[in-house]
């Protein structure tokens, strides 16, 4: 393409440049063309090969002392994951402050959740520790506290297995067990006649 003669140079050195970036460009396309075809080319092939060896698969093998023919190697995969089971996303029982409209609420979140996530406690003990660590309130946090002395004083800890605490937290057991266990801290607890000698 030739540029009429009062062209000012600049704009004719630019265009210039252009249409030798634009001839690069175009020889690049078509490089870039002829591998996608050659790469087309490849896979067809490949694709025949597996559509002829599912459509007719090769006769079991015959023990045979003489070498197998070779075939053309086919493109590997990269092995798939494997799969992994995710587990639902459990939530924690609110605390519970011994309220005793409450209480089966939480004994059943609990429940629900040391029955989907067993795995995450070794022991009975730990299942009821973990279920006393929400005794945050209210009489319930008094409670807890008194288990715990009976264990700093005993020596044992109260609650075995998870079941006692089930079956005496029930529903409608958990104020009488609460000052049961009280009436017996406050017959340990000593007298104030004692602590004054």
């Amino acid at each position: 393409m030739s540029l009429p003669l009062d062209t000012p140079q600049g704009i004719a050195d630019a265009l210039g440049y252009l249409q030798h970036h634009l001839q690069e460009l175009t020889e690049r396309q078509h490089i870039s063309e002829s591998n996608i075809n050659f790469t087309l080319a490849a896979l067809t092939a490949q694709l025949q090969q597996l559509t002829q060896l599912v459509t007719n698969p090769p006769p079991p093998a015959i023990p045979n002392t003489s070498p197998s023919p070779v075939l053309s190697p086919l493109v590997s995969l990269p092995p798939a994951p494997p799969v992994q089971r995710t587990s639902p996303k459990l939530s924690c029982p609110l605390d519970f402050n011994g309220e005793r409209h409450n209480g089966c609420a939480f004994l059943n979140s609990c429940s629900f959740y040391i029955c989907l996530a067993p795995e995450q406690f070794h022991n009975e003990q730990e299942r009821i520790l973990w279920a006393l660590m929400f005794f945050k309130g209210g009489h319930a946090a008094k409670w807890s506290e008194n288990v715990f002395c009976q264990e700093v004083d005993t020596g044992i800890f109260p609650i075995q297995p998870w079941e006692t605490l089930n079956n005496n937290f029930g529903c409608t057991s958990f104020l009488q067990m609460w000052k049961q266990t009280q009436s017996m801290l406050w017959k340990k607890l000593p007298t104030t006649k004692e602590i004054g000698q």
